[in-house]
């Protein structure tokens, strides 16, 4: 005789039955779901494309400091060879003018042979400072004493070119770098007077240069984001064409003429012996600008 266990059957589950409000409550949260997917799949796509776009110019920015290193070094051998005959062919210029003192016509043809050698040895000069291993000794200065020294050394260039000069005073005096004072001042004073020369060129109108200084957060070639002190220079110019804005920190590359194209080339070599980079672009109210960003205090060995 076998026992059996009656099975307990449990009740039915009643299912609730929707109506028409809890319907459309239900449409509603699915297509607020599907908007807020749709909007953050756009704002990821944005984000990498913007990621992508800071990728490819932080290459090219490593690209050029390195094709700028491997140029100086050969530019450098070029101007070694060049200079020795250059001498010569100046000195013996030099000689011709004075045996030709009783000829003048040809005297002065041969003074104009002297005037070539000079400009010749400009260049040179300009080539093997571009090229030499640049030797920074930092001292720790105020960006405005950076600044007011930049624009001694551009006064002549300001006032041939009426380029009026407005500064962040107050700003510069409150920040301050180790860097190698004349080497910097140097690089400041080429882009005034670069962006000086550029607006010369340009329509009538107002020529002004802003010289502002920030610290802000900066990316830098890497790709990093980094604290920096950033020495800008802004001017009403007519802002730089896309194809020169590639080129010109090319030694040599120069729209004007006369000039070396070395100038920028200098900048560049400058800031980045000092752990620095350069950014130049045109401003939307127009005009260009290149800032100089270098690291702070903080970041650098005390001196």
């Amino acid at each position: 005789m076998s026992l059996v266990t009656p099975v307990k059957t449990q009740p039915p589950v009643e299912v609730p039955t929707l109506g028409v409000d809890d319907l459309r409550q239900l449409m509603r949260t699915v297509n607020e779901t599907t908007q807020r997917l749709q909007q953050t799949h756009e704002s990821l796509q944005l984000e990498v494309g913007r990621l992508q776009g800071e990728l490819v110019e932080a290459n090219a920015q490593l690209r050029r400091s390195r094709s700028l290193a491997a140029l100086g070094e050969m530019a450098a051998g070029i101007a070694h060879e060049i200079r020795n005959p250059l001498a010569s062919i100046g000195l013996y210029a030099q000689m011709l003018v004075e045996d030709l003192a009783d000829k003048p016509e040809t005297a002065q043809l041969a003074g104009k042979i002297g005037v070539a050698v000079d400009r010749i040895d400009t260049i040179v000069r300009d080539v093997l400072r571009f090229a030499r291993d640049t030797s920074v000794q930092p001292r720790r200065v105020s960006v405005a004493g950076l600044v007011e020294q930049a624009l001694e050394s551009c006064r002549a260039t300001l006032a041939e070119t009426e380029v009026s000069v407005e500064t962040d005073q107050a700003a510069g005096e409150a920040l301050r770098v180790d860097v190698d004072p004349t080497l910097m001042a140097q690089a400041i004073a080429n882009v005034i007077c670069n962006a000086a020369e550029a607006m010369s060129e340009a329509p009538d109108g107002t020529r002004t240069v802003h010289v502002r200084v920030e610290r802000s957060i900066r990316r830098l070639p890497s790709g990093e984001r980094c604290d920096r002190i950033v020495i800008g220079v802004d001017d009403s110019g007519p802002g730089i064409a896309p194809e020169v804005l590639e080129r010109m920190f090319n030694p040599f590359f120069t729209t004007r003429p006369t000039g070396t194209g070395l100038g920028l080339a200098i900048v560049h070599r400058i800031v980045e012996a000092h752990d620095g980079h350069v950014v130049v672009s045109n401003r939307d109210e127009g005009g260009a600008t290149v800032e100089l960003c270098l690291p702070p205090i903080s970041a650098r060995s005390t001196p």
